[in-house]
């Protein structure tokens, strides 16, 4: 898949709240109940992701330029990984961690973290990221991720 990689916009949080229900609803929903799936989604409504456009630096995937999937970093952790269910398994998301991790080595960060949904952790497994600890938020399971970074030349 040929897709852009880019900062996100303010003009940007409906488009992300989109992919990221998109993905709860389809993708996340294999491995938690509804109950989960619909509080988590109440955390990434346009608004709240303006307010992470705050406190992180979020980043887009466009194809066509529509927005297919997001991910942020937040100082050493990776939050906020999503791709639009019709283009999971394309590169998106591996696109995205790179600039991502990219970006976190150029600001020094030697350890990256990713705190891990059951759906994603063969995903972060495949780019080197090997499994810490698991962590739970009432009946959902979160599986906290860490890789070592390299730092640019």
């Amino acid at each position: 898949m040929n897709c852009l990689i880019r900062k996100a916009t303010d003009k940007d949080t409906a488009a992300i709240s989109r992919v990221i229900v998109a993905a709860l609803r389809e993708s996340n929903s294999q491995g938690y109940s509804a109950a989960v799936i619909a509080q988590v989604e109440q955390s990434f409504s346009p608004s709240a992701i303006l307010r992470f456009m705050a406190q992180r630096q979020v980043y887009v995937a466009t194809l066509d330029k529509d927005i297919i999937a997001t991910a942020s970093l937040d100082q050493a952790t990776v939050r906020s990984v999503f791709v639009a269910p019709t283009h999971q398994g394309l590169g998106a998301g591996r696109a995205l961690m790179a600039a991502v991790e990219s970006a976190a080595a150029i600001h020094g960060v030697s350890q990256l973290r990713v705190p891990s949904s059951i759906t994603a952790e063969g995903f972060y497994r495949s780019l080197g990221y090997s499994i810490i600890r698991d962590e739970y938020h009432g009946e959902e399971r979160t599986i906290i991720m860490e890789k070592s970074l390299t730092f640019p030349a």
